[in-house]
């Protein structure tokens, strides 16, 4: 990237800190009635989405199309019995929802709206604050979101919260290392850390240098350029916001509601406020991230005043609704996995795979930088793409297991030990029946059973009650 070009309506870091107090208060106050909205307006959506999904109505008996219904459910919600459970501690309990709120809410105020815009004469950016690490600023709070719950979890007294809020604390620690190295990939490709500059790096003003051979204009979306970082960062804003299929902090087939078990009345509302406030805030991070921000897609772009004034504002509503539509898409679609399926997604494929994205992407950089002969430059890349379909065809497979048939896997049981449940649900034969079956055979031969008929159990052998019963009966 040979540098950025910010255009006359692009915010720079110079523009921040000259807000008279009044603005500044409108704007932490617009942030704040955004996510309360998106957050209603949300729950709305989802319930929504998922009837249609399932071929039902759904909300459409409070307000024009069931609009209503949530605010109804809110306050309801709100007027319940509070019930404190007798081991909880009190002071823990009571806070640890609003740390998840506040944490998910503060995200929003880096998280550039627009370019700059005019509110009642004054010149400012849509954005409340803007720093140099201003992604930094939206990891950490989506990492201080886990403390709510896992103290909530712990407060309860309670064994299924605290094991909700302990696999949410594992979620945590797998994803955000992935989460991480995806945005290491925006920060090498964009040269800066804050929002606004890398809402300015996929603009229409920036080059990129292919190889150092071609300048052409960039492609503007990191979804395009950085596809790979794209496809993870989702996927771990996905596990981030504890949402289906990794909703297993409160899988309900296993937790009954995992951390949020002995919360009722406002603060379990809190709870769920969190979790679509951070479900928001995250597709409005990853649109700033890798879908330009506020910018127009294509062909919207060939207006001229597309991304000037407050239309852009439009843009990044519009983006942020089909990432939240997928986020509910997905909650539709695919089942719940199970936990060691989802630590092994985490370590084993999108952590390797994250380095492995990150140590190419490097090293397109430095040969960018590098002063080569073209012909160099693409032997170096052939050789790099030679070496890794060499260790991927390579690369040792999993030897299965010989299958062995049943009898073989009774057989091979240590003696005296407990008896195993085999692997393809096949009953294996009693023991019992087995022993009566040996003691049986000498008494039977040449008694003329013919050949076959069901070998009888004698009267006075265990199980046997005549004659005329045969060895399935025992």
């Amino acid at each position: 990237m040979s540098g950025l070009t910010y255009l006359a309506q692009d915010p720079t870091l110079q523009d921040f800190g000259k807000d008279p107090w009044w603005l500044v208060l409108i704007k932490i106050v617009g942030a704040f009635v955004f996510a309360v909205l998106a957050t209603l307006l949300g729950v709305w959506f989802e319930r929504r989405v998922v009837a249609r999904m399932a071929q039902r109505p759904g909300l459409n008996q409070i307000g024009p199309f069931g609009l209503l219904q949530t605010l109804a459910d809110g306050l309801k919600m709100a007027f319940k019995e509070d019930i404190l459970p007798r081991a909880a501690d009190k002071v823990v309990y009571f806070f640890a929802p609003t740390i998840s709120v506040i944490s998910a809410v503060t995200a929003l105020s880096v998280v550039p709206f627009g370019p700059m815009v005019s509110i009642f004469g004054e010149r400012t950016p849509l954005q409340v604050t803007d720093v140099s690490v201003a992604v930094l600023v939206l990891l950490a709070c989506s990492s201080m979101g886990v403390y709510g719950i896992v103290l909530g979890g712990w407060a309860s007294g309670s064994t299924y919260p605290l094991l909700g809020g302990l696999r949410s604390s594992a979620q945590m620690i797998s994803y955000e290392v992935a989460m991480g190295l995806s945005i290491v990939a925006v920060f090498m490709t964009a040269g800066t850390m804050s929002t606004s500059g890398i809402v300015a790096a996929q603009g229409d003003g920036t080059r990129l240098s292919l190889f150092g051979a071609v300048d052409l204009p960039a492609p503007g979306w990191y979804a395009i350029l950085l596809l790979p970082s794209f496809v993870i960062f989702f996927i771990s804003t996905v596990g981030e916001t504890n949402r289906a299929p990794f909703d297993l902090p409160e899988a309900e087939s296993e937790l009954v509601a995992g951390f949020m078990t002995e919360y009722s009345s406002l603060k379990f509302a809190l709870f769920m406020l969190s979790e679509y406030v951070a479900m928001v805030t995250m597709s409005a991070v990853t649109t700033t991230l890798f879908l330009g921000g506020w910018r127009a897609p294509w062909p919207i772009t060939l207006w001229e005043g597309a991304n000037s004034g407050w239309w852009p504002l439009l843009w990044f509503m519009g983006k942020v609704i089909l990432l939240v539509f997928v986020f509910i898409w997905l909650r539709g679609t695919l089942p719940r996995f199970r936990y060691d399926q989802f630590m092994r997604l985490g370590w084993k494929v999108l952590l390797p795979i994250n380095l492995v994205w990150i140590l190419v992407l490097s090293g397109i950089r430095t040969l960018q930088k590098e002063d080569l002969s073209d012909t160099n430059r693409y032997l170096i890349i052939a050789g790099a793409v030679l070496v890794v379909l060499l260790v991927t065809l390579l690369w040792p497979s999993k030897k299965q297991p010989p299958k062995r048939s049943l009898q073989e896997q009774v057989d091979r049981r240590p003696p005296g030990s407990f008896p195993l449940p085999p692997m393809d649900l096949q009953v294996p034969p009693s023991p019992r029946t087995k022993r009566a079956v040996a003691e049986r055979e000498p008494a039977n031969v040449g008694a003329g059973v013919g050949a076959g008929e069901p070998a009888n159990v004698g009267a006075g052998q265990p199980g046997g009650t005549g004659a005329g019963h045969d060895e399935k009966e025992v």
